[in-house]
């Protein structure tokens, strides 16, 4: 019976640590959500470090208060010990619920989770309607050179020079309405790159693009959000900024004697990394959760059975109520002078 109690006690610390510790991790990534390293590793294996650390220093102290309770052996020394663990194990449990630490960050970062959400959205409906203005813009550069050309056609009796400046070829014997198709061939051709749509095999810039932000879209609706959209947290502004250099850089192109200017688009991205790290009172929700989490760790330390041995109680009694077990040991040599006396 005593046997299956302690065992399952055993098994709730272990969910214990590793509650604490996958909360734990959470936290410290988002505490870490726009570094690279962590503790002098990799982002993703300084966080599970960090986590692992935290688990160990809860529960090695609480079970190593339980197993120094249950011994039998060297009493003193190890009921001493076990004082330590317990102390440590309260230190510890305190520190890792302050404001600073990982284990209630998640929580406060849980309980913005709203504000993350609309920023984020807008941040990626933003990034969106980028590439819609590019086609936009790109549409109508397409439609003032057409414009354009048609009229240089129109006066190259009148204007040869400009004719000319045009790329036109009047000795070349094709007509000037296919060199004009030809012409908006080449423009459409430079606009929109093969490298920018690509249907087929989906890895052109804008389906690329596409995928990642439907991705990031989703994240943003998913039940376990905000844990979801720490990377879109981390990489939405880089992303849409690469994404704009890029069209930017596919407008820079002009075609013979053709007068533009280069793609621009603005969007201010809220800040929400700030949701992430900065630190704030430990919520209640992370306090509630904290103290259950707590219990569990010292449940198998509770139901532990302290050694019943002669010794261990005289020690307990000696350590809590000395005046008592000074008269009882008087008392018991009182009592043993007589026996001897009697005996005489």
């Amino acid at each position: 019976m005593n046997n299956s109690k302690f065992s399952l006690a055993d098994v709730l610390t272990v969910f214990a640590a590793i509650a604490f510790g996958l909360v734990s991790f959470l936290g410290v990534d988002f505490m870490n959500i726009g570094n690279t390293k962590v503790w002098g590793m990799s982002h993703t294996i300084g966080c599970i470090v960090v986590a692992i650390v935290i688990a160990l220093l809860l529960g090695g102290t609480a079970f190593g208060a339980k197993l120094l309770k249950r011994t039998s052996r060297n009493f003193k020394t190890c009921f001493i010990w076990e004082i330590v663990f317990l102390f440590f194990f309260v230190i510890f449990a305190l520190f890792f619920t302050t404001k600073s630490s990982p284990f209630p960050h998640f929580f406060m970062v849980l309980s913005n989770k709203t504000e993350i959400k609309e920023k984020l959205q807008t941040s990626i409906t933003q990034a969106e309607n980028m590439f819609a203005a590019y086609e936009t813009y790109a549409d109508n550069r397409e439609i003032l050179y057409k414009h354009k050309l048609k009229s240089v056609v129109s006066a190259k009796n009148t204007n040869p020079a400009e004719y000319k400046k045009y790329g036109f070829d009047g000795t070349s014997g094709v007509p000037d309405s296919l060199q004009i198709n030809t012409k908006m061939f080449i423009v459409h051709a430079d606009l929109f790159p093969t490298n920018y749509c690509d249907t087929i095999n989906k890895n052109g810039i804008k389906e690329v693009a596409y995928a990642w932000l439907n991705d990031s879209k989703t994240a943003t609706n998913t039940w376990y959000f905000p844990v979801g959209s720490a990377g879109v947290v981390a990489d939405i502004q880089k992303n849409s900024e690469d994404w704009l250099n890029t069209l930017i850089n596919l407008s820079q192109v002009r075609e013979n004697g053709e007068i533009a200017t280069d793609f621009e688009y603005s969007f201010e991205f809220d800040d929400v990394e700030s949701y992430y790290t900065k630190f704030s009172s430990p919520t209640g929700l992370a306090i509630a959760f904290a103290m259950l989490v707590y219990v569990m760790f010292l449940l198998s330390w509770f139901v532990t059975k302290r050694s019943t041995k002669i010794g261990s109680l005289k020690f307990l009694i000696s350590l809590f109520l000395p005046s008592w077990s000074s008269k009882k040991i008087g008392s018991e040599k009182s009592n043993s002078n007589k026996r001897v006396s009697n005996e005489l």
